[in-house]
Protein backbone atom coordinates (compact mmCIF):
# COMPACT_ATOMS: atom_id res chain seq x y z
CA UNK A 1 0.00 0.00 0.00
CA UNK A 2 1.45 3.33 -0.99
CA UNK A 3 1.64 6.26 1.35
CA UNK A 4 -1.00 8.24 -0.63
CA UNK A 5 -3.44 5.33 -0.57
CA UNK A 6 -2.95 4.91 3.19
CA UNK A 7 -3.54 8.63 3.76
CA UNK A 8 -6.66 8.55 1.62
CA UNK A 9 -8.05 5.55 3.53
CA UNK A 10 -7.34 7.25 6.86
CA UNK A 11 -9.06 10.42 5.66
CA UNK A 12 -12.13 8.48 4.51
CA UNK A 13 -12.25 6.52 7.77
CA UNK A 14 -11.97 9.77 9.75
CA UNK A 15 -14.77 11.37 7.75
CA UNK A 16 -17.03 8.35 8.29
CA UNK A 17 -16.28 8.38 12.01
CA UNK A 18 -17.05 12.10 12.26
CA UNK A 19 -20.31 11.65 10.34
CA UNK A 20 -21.34 8.80 12.62
CA UNK A 21 -20.57 10.88 15.69
CA UNK A 22 -22.68 13.76 14.37
CA UNK A 23 -25.58 11.45 13.56
CA UNK A 24 -25.45 9.96 17.07
CA UNK A 25 -25.75 13.42 18.60
CA UNK A 26 -29.22 14.13 17.21
CA UNK A 27 -31.88 12.76 19.48
CA UNK A 28 -35.39 11.71 18.45
CA UNK A 29 -36.67 14.84 20.16
CA UNK A 30 -34.41 17.07 18.07
CA UNK A 31 -35.46 15.29 14.89
CA UNK A 32 -39.16 15.68 15.81
CA UNK A 33 -38.70 19.37 16.58
CA UNK A 34 -36.90 19.89 13.29
CA UNK A 35 -39.67 18.05 11.42
CA UNK A 36 -42.37 20.15 13.15
CA UNK A 37 -40.55 23.40 12.40
CA UNK A 38 -40.09 22.42 8.74
CA UNK A 39 -43.74 21.47 8.50
CA UNK A 40 -44.80 24.83 9.98
CA UNK A 41 -42.60 26.63 7.46
CA UNK A 42 -44.00 24.60 4.56
CA UNK A 43 -47.59 25.29 5.57
CA UNK A 44 -46.89 29.00 5.95
CA UNK A 45 -45.31 28.98 2.50
CA UNK A 46 -48.42 27.28 1.07
CA UNK A 47 -50.64 29.97 2.60
CA UNK A 48 -48.40 32.73 1.20
CA UNK A 49 -48.48 31.12 -2.26
CA UNK A 50 -52.28 30.96 -2.08
CA UNK A 51 -52.46 34.66 -1.27
CA UNK A 52 -50.07 35.60 -4.08
CA UNK A 53 -51.87 33.47 -6.66
CA UNK A 54 -55.30 34.74 -5.60
CA UNK A 55 -56.51 31.30 -4.54
CA UNK A 56 -57.07 32.56 -0.99
CA UNK A 57 -59.12 35.61 -0.13
CA UNK A 58 -58.45 37.71 2.97
CA UNK A 59 -61.06 35.96 5.09
CA UNK A 60 -59.72 32.49 4.26
CA UNK A 61 -56.17 33.66 4.89
CA UNK A 62 -57.06 35.08 8.30
CA UNK A 63 -58.79 31.84 9.30
CA UNK A 64 -55.82 29.71 8.21
CA UNK A 65 -53.40 32.01 10.04
CA UNK A 66 -55.46 31.69 13.26
CA UNK A 67 -55.39 27.90 12.93
CA UNK A 68 -51.61 27.97 12.46
CA UNK A 69 -51.29 30.20 15.54
CA UNK A 70 -53.34 27.73 17.62
CA UNK A 71 -51.08 24.90 16.53
CA UNK A 72 -47.98 26.95 17.37
CA UNK A 73 -49.45 27.74 20.79
CA UNK A 74 -50.12 24.04 21.43
CA UNK A 75 -46.51 23.24 20.47
CA UNK A 76 -45.21 25.87 22.88
CA UNK A 77 -47.49 24.65 25.67
CA UNK A 78 -46.37 21.05 25.14
CA UNK A 79 -42.70 22.05 25.27
CA UNK A 80 -43.11 24.40 28.25
CA UNK A 81 -42.24 21.72 30.80
CA UNK A 82 -39.16 20.72 28.83
CA UNK A 83 -40.49 17.36 27.61
CA UNK A 84 -42.99 16.69 24.85
CA UNK A 85 -44.67 13.37 25.53
CA UNK A 86 -45.64 10.95 22.77
CA UNK A 87 -49.28 11.80 23.38
CA UNK A 88 -48.60 15.54 23.02
CA UNK A 89 -46.54 14.91 19.88
CA UNK A 90 -49.39 12.87 18.33
CA UNK A 91 -51.85 15.65 19.19
CA UNK A 92 -49.63 18.27 17.55
CA UNK A 93 -49.16 16.05 14.50
CA UNK A 94 -52.93 15.65 14.14
CA UNK A 95 -53.37 19.42 14.44
CA UNK A 96 -50.82 19.94 11.67
CA UNK A 97 -52.56 17.30 9.52
CA UNK A 98 -55.85 19.12 9.99
CA UNK A 99 -54.27 22.48 9.19
CA UNK A 100 -52.77 21.02 6.03
CA UNK A 101 -56.15 19.68 4.89
CA UNK A 102 -57.77 23.05 5.54
CA UNK A 103 -55.10 24.85 3.52
CA UNK A 104 -55.66 22.53 0.57
CA UNK A 105 -59.44 22.81 0.73
CA UNK A 106 -59.37 26.59 0.91
CA UNK A 107 -56.86 26.91 -1.93
CA UNK A 108 -58.91 24.67 -4.21
CA UNK A 109 -62.42 25.91 -3.53
CA UNK A 110 -64.38 28.22 -5.85
CA UNK A 111 -63.63 31.39 -3.87
CA UNK A 112 -60.90 33.70 -5.11
CA UNK A 113 -59.42 37.00 -4.01
CA UNK A 114 -60.95 40.05 -5.66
Amino acid sequence: MTRNTRQLLLAVAGALFATGALMAQTTPTQRRETREAQRDANQQKRIDQGVQSGQLNSRETARLERQQARTDKAEAKAAADGKVTKKEARHIDRMQDRDSRHIRRQKHDAQTAK
